[in-house]
């Protein structure tokens, strides 16, 4: 008999629906190595959580190390709400040159609710220190609002021409876009009406669990 599904700590939660959306997308299970590198976290800490899904009776492994492993049940919306909102992270996305869009699913993050309100969040790890002078950093999860459409002077995910993508604030000039930099050391981006395509509204950065701050 499988032992009593107890409550999850947000980690723990966020591994699951790792684990989770690979199996239901036809993944599988991740070796130890390929959880490690998808969460940036080390070897150690996700057979701790697989330990720990285990002995709360989330998931049921055939051996100790085995990658062959049965969900034992699926974390409802109304639960992670409860301690969090949770909000896929989909790639990267450059504050500095554009970075090619990369649109893999990269694991989730649990905002507050009570913060980030918008429908369909998502979040996008950002490289660069283009953005710095406004508080958007290296290594930074720029959550966003998914978006076709800016206002002057909003700061938002472009794709450019269809490949690259980049965080900047907006403006429309008429006959083209700028997306400017907030650092000195960055100059202005101009483009062809046709060459952007805004991607969402950047609503929030989190650093960490504690660590947020709302634009």
């Amino acid at each position: 008999m499988s032992p009593p599904q107890l409550a999850l700590t947000p980690r723990q939660r966020e591994f699951f629906e790792y684990l989770q959306h690979r199996i239901n997308h036809g993944e599988g299970a991740p070796s130890l190595r390929t959880a490690a590198e998808d969460l940036t976290i080390s070897h150690t800490a996700v057979a701790s959580l697989l330990q720990a899904l285990q002995a709360k009776g989330w998931i049921r492994r055939e051996g100790r190390y085995s990658r062959n492993l049965t969900l034992l049940a699926t974390v409802a919306p109304e639960i992670a709400a409860t301690n969090g909102r949770t909000v896929p992270i989909i790639g990267r996305v450059a504050a500095g040159l554009p970075l090619y869009a990369q649109q893999e699913w990269a694991g989730t993050i649990l905002v507050d609710p009570a913060i980030y309100r918008g429908e369909q969040l998502f979040a996008l790890r950002v490289q660069g220190d283009s953005m710095k002078d406004i508080g958007i950093l290296e290594g930074d999860l720029a959550i966003c609002e998914p978006r076709q459409f800016a206002a002057n002077g909003e700061i938002v995910v472009a794709l450019i021409n269809n490949e690259e993508a980049t965080v900047k604030r907006f403006f429309y000039r008429g006959d083209h876009i700028e997306l400017k930099p907030e650092n000195d050391r960055y100059p202005l981006m101009t483009y062809g009406l046709g060459e952007v395509l805004i991607q969402g509204k950047v609503v929030g950065i989190q650093r960490g669990p504690e660590q947020m701050a709302a634009l």
